[in-house]
Order: structure tokens, then sequence, then C-alpha cells
């Protein structure tokens, strides 16, 4: 057998999230078919990071193992003939020693979150960012964030049905720019918990609105409550952008 590495793109909208679902499309079953084509028999493949339903990725990195050998950049290609017309790509595929697993061999995820922050109705982003009518402070938001940073309860922002074995996670960093009429959240972590990110997000815009104090996030991240947790921000701005790895990981 020999293992690759995917380094994949998608546009969430269409799928159940990433995870393979027994009567829903995913990422995952998109393919796990297209690789199954191309080796002639059942293939798993593996993710950095299991995405939500609608959730994209510029930079997701999943790893499958084919018992025929073929160069990386020929199984890239392959993979994406028969992945169409889904809204799946595969940007590039390297072919990685056995000890390389996309999850767990995984030192860094990082995550954007696009609001455009306007009156107008959506019309070429619809979907791909949320749009929020009301004026948001960026700067009121990026200080509420900084009392995420570090090691830390995420209870407050770890979804209900998280199945994640500790809510102890550290948050290596977030910031909140503003760019015209964009306003876009960025954060890393060596692993987040099932919807702390949009968790985080949907707390931060009530910061923006200037219905709460920056100090606020920080109340409620000491709660460790997941009540005490703001409206979730749906899953239409949230991109998976990019995984890092040790250099020993891979080959």
């Amino acid at each position: 057998m020999t293992r690759y590495r995917l380094d994949i793109e998608y546009d969430g909208r269409p799928f159940q999230g990433w995870q393979r679902q027994a009567d829903a499309p995913s990422v995952q079953e998109v393919l796990e078919q297209a690789a199954a084509v191309l080796d002639d028999a059942p293939v798993t493949a593996h993710a950095a990071g299991r995405t939500d339903t609608g959730v994209h990725a510029f930079g997701q990195v999943a790893h499958i193992d084919l018992q025929i050998a073929r160069p990386a950049a020929k199984v890239a290609d392959a993979l994406n003939y028969h992945m169409r017309p889904n809204p799946v790509a595969i940007l590039c595929a390297q072919e990685v020693d056995e000890g390389f697993h996309a999850r767990f061999s995984a030192t860094a995820r990082h995550y954007r979150y696009v609001i455009v922050n306007r009156r107008a109705d959506l019309t070429v982003e619809a979907g791909l960012a949320w749009r929020v009518a009301q004026p948001l402070d960026a700067g009121a938001m990026h200080a509420g964030a900084q009392y995420l940073t570090g090691h830390h309860d995420f209870t407050t922002f770890r979804d209900s049905q998280c199945q994640a074995n500790s809510p102890m996670r550290t948050l290596d960093e977030i910031a909140v720019r503003r760019m015209g009429e964009r306003v876009e959240i960025t954060c890393s972590a060596r692993a987040f918990l099932h919807r702390q990110v949009r968790s985080m997000v949907g707390s931060l815009v009530e910061v923006g609105r200037g219905r709460r104090d920056p100090a606020w996030m920080g109340e409620i991240l000491a709660a460790a409550d997941r009540a005490a947790c703001g409206p979730v921000a749906p899953p239409d701005g949230l991109y998976l952008t990019g995984v890092e790895y040790d250099p020993a990981a891979r080959r």
C-alpha cells in the first residue's frame, strides 16, 4: 500500500460536512468514491478536520492508502476527474510515509471566518460569508477575542454533541480585522472542539454590535457553561484555511 497526502479545497454548501453520512452527501464520500474507482477497491479517507455542514475549506488535508502505486501528480489528476462535478478539488498530492496521519500528525489548524458587514443582501457571496447588517466594532471584537487565547476550559464554546474527551484546549492566536465592509476572524490551535470557532465568532459579534463589553468574553469563558455562550454563527463564513505538520512526520 502507498500512502498519499492530499491538500483539498471544497465548497461546503452541497455537503453535510466532511464525514460520511448514511443518508446525506459528504466530502469524504465523494473523495472515497473517486479513490475506489482509481484503485478498483474500497478506500478510506482520513481528514485533518471534520468540518461541519456548510463549512468550506481552502486547506483541508487528508490521506488515503492505495494498493496501486502511481505518481502523486497523476493521483491528484485522476481524483479530480472522478470527483467532477462536485465542488471538491485536490490541490496537491504527495507520497508520504506510513507514519503520517492527516489527523493525528497535525500540529496546528487554521480557520478563517468571513463576515460582510453591510445592509444589502449578499449576492455573489451568498452562502460563502455571514452578512451582519448592524455596524460592527472590529476593534472591540479583537479586544474581546484576546481573552480567549491560551490554555482554557472551552466548555462555553463547545457544542453539546461534542465527542472530545476533554474541553481543555490551547488557542494559540485569534485576531479580528476589518477590510472595508469585510470583517475577518482568524484563529489557530493544535485542535478545536466541535463548533468552537462558530461559537466564539457568534459571541464576538455580540461584542461588535455593542451589546456586550469586550471583557464579557473572559467572563463567559470562565463560566465554563454552554448556556453562557452567545448565538452560534452560521457555517457560511467558516473556512479551514490550513493544517501544519512537523516535517519529520512526512517524506
